[in-house]
């Protein structure tokens, strides 16, 4: 661990969203001009701008083919050419949004061009050497993805160090990304390195999300490895505190489903809560980022950049609500039920195993998953060709047993500690006289979540029902939600 130069020294993440909201995040974040603060001893990590990511990999929701997918699909020689061409002038735009500065947007345009040709040529030299028989292009495709990812953060992070300068701060621009550098350290080996000799009390160092190590960030976190990124800066630092900048308050539902009068700021909670919450496609902090930050004991607070003024959400590790109750409401529409029977599954191993050796074979993620004597019951996030494809393999390998899928709705209520009596009686009661069909309930022992499995097109209204009954219903008011 780096010795820290503040013992009061915060880690930052800006995500794609605030961050392409420049005024707003210049104003409220960097500069703090809501308060007096000192605007150094911090260190922020940047995503890259919104939409970046999707044309330089994929589109994150559709699916649709960014430079990446296009250059691994090798349908045509030229595609990818023109998409990473194309990404370069969105780039270039893109600094001309940001910055105002001539002198600015010229370094900003040069550090595009600098990237964006570079990446032009090594794809180019790797394609070339993939058309001899001994080197297969599928065995690189790990590398020009990681390659890739990084372009987005090193764009946003090299535009915004530029743009504190042009606001009169000591900015620092800090690339992890690997760029032309030969060594391949672990990740905290490559953070360490990148921020030996910068004095966090006089400099604001702006990191990339994206770094390149040894393990390959986009291969064992996909999207979420900003986040990752963000927290072992903060462990490898010595952080007091990691803050995430986000374009909205985590509160206790959707104010745009039940009403932004009858939400609660969630105030404080716990990293149980965070995992939970990840797991209903609603991250707070990615689960692999919150494990780090929880393990060194370093808390983490959730911002809304937009309202600089509100102290935001606070998660600890060992954080438990003074008053049983639940925080927050939220759940997953389009998830796949995966039903399989199997007679002759009584008192039989392997089962399970082959259950889950399919669907980690075709990338399908395990929301949640019920069992009974003969049935096995999966709740999956994924498409439906591969849920198609899990169903196709299952049935190769079972050929007796009965398997099914339809799609439902979860709804979960999570809290730090729900260890509340009658509170399944007050939820089934509020959804029975709404007429909303329940298809399934669970509640484990740690009574930090409770799942309803809903028909789909009841998700809506069943977030509005259960966030009434459990939460705006409930004698702790709004007064101890301030208090915390």
């Amino acid at each position: 661990m780096l010795e820290p130069v503040s013992p009061r020294h915060t880690v930052e993440k800006i995500g794609g969203t605030s961050i392409a909201n420049t005024d707003a995040v210049l104003k409220n974040v960097f500069l703090r001009e809501h308060s007096d603060a000192d605007p150094y001893n911090r260190i922020f990590v940047v995503s890259a701008y919104a939409g970046m990511t999707d044309k330089l990999l994929e589109h994150k929701k559709s699916g649709a083919a960014g430079v990446f997918a296009q250059y691994a699909g090798a349908e045509s020689d030229w595609a990818w050419g023109d998409a990473l061409t194309e990404l370069g002038d969105d780039m270039i735009a893109k600094n001309a949004d940001v910055l105002d500065d001539p002198a600015s947007r010229r370094l900003a345009d040069g550090f595009v061009r600098d990237r964006i040709e570079g990446v032009r040529t090594c794809l180019l030299d790797l394609q070339r050497l993939c058309t001899h028989g001994q080197f297969r292009l599928d065995r690189h495709l790990e590398t020009v993805r990681e390659m890739l990812a990084g372009l987005g953060e090193a764009h946003s992070a090299f535009n915004t160090s530029l743009l504190l300068k042009d606001n009169g701060l000591s900015a620092v621009f800090v690339d992890l990304t690997g760029w032309r550098d030969d060594s391949n350290p672990s990740l905290d080996e490559r953070i360490a390195g990148a921020l030996e000799g910068i004095d966090f009390s006089r400099e604001l160092p702006i990191v990339t999300g994206y770094a390149h190590c040894a393990d390959g960030m986009v291969r064992r976190f996909d999207r979420g490895y900003t986040e990752v990124t963000f927290s072992r800066l903060a462990v490898v630092t010595g952080a007091h505190e990691a803050v995430i900048h986000k374009e909205f308050h985590l509160s206790s539902a959707d104010p745009k489903m039940v009403g932004a009068d009858k939400v609660r700021t969630i105030g404080q909670t716990n990293y149980d809560v965070a995992d939970q919450l990840s797991n209903m496609g609603m991250e707070a902090v990615h689960p692999n980022a919150a494990k780090g930050l929880r393990q060194a004991d370093i808390p983490l607070r959730v911002r809304n950049t937009f309202d600089p003024a509100d102290p935001g959400t606070m998660f600890y590790g060992n954080y438990v609500s003074d008053t049983p109750r639940v925080e927050i409401v939220t759940g997953l529409k389009d998830v796949h039920l995966l039903e399989f029977f199997e007679q002759e599954m009584v008192g039989v191993k392997g089962y399970d195993t082959g259950i889950l050796d399919a669907l980690k074979r075709h990338n399908v993620r395990i929301i949640t998953k019920t069992s009974n004597a003969n049935t096995i019951t999966h709740y999956l996030g994924g498409s439906k060709k591969a849920v198609q494809r899990v169903i196709a393999d299952l049935s190769e390998t079972f050929p007796t047993a009965e398997i099914s899928t339809r799609t439902v709705s979860i709804v979960s209520a999570i809290g730090s500690d729900m260890a509340v009596p009658g509170l399944e009686a007050r939820a089934l009661t509020a959804l029975a006289e709404a007429g909303i069909e329940l298809l399934g309930l669970q509640r484990l022992s740690r009574k930090v979540d409770m799942m309803f499995v809903l028909e789909e097109g009841r998700f809506e209204e069943a977030i509005k029902v259960l966030h009434g009954a459990l939460v705006e219903s409930t004698t702790n008011g709004a007064e101890e939600q301030k208090a915390a």
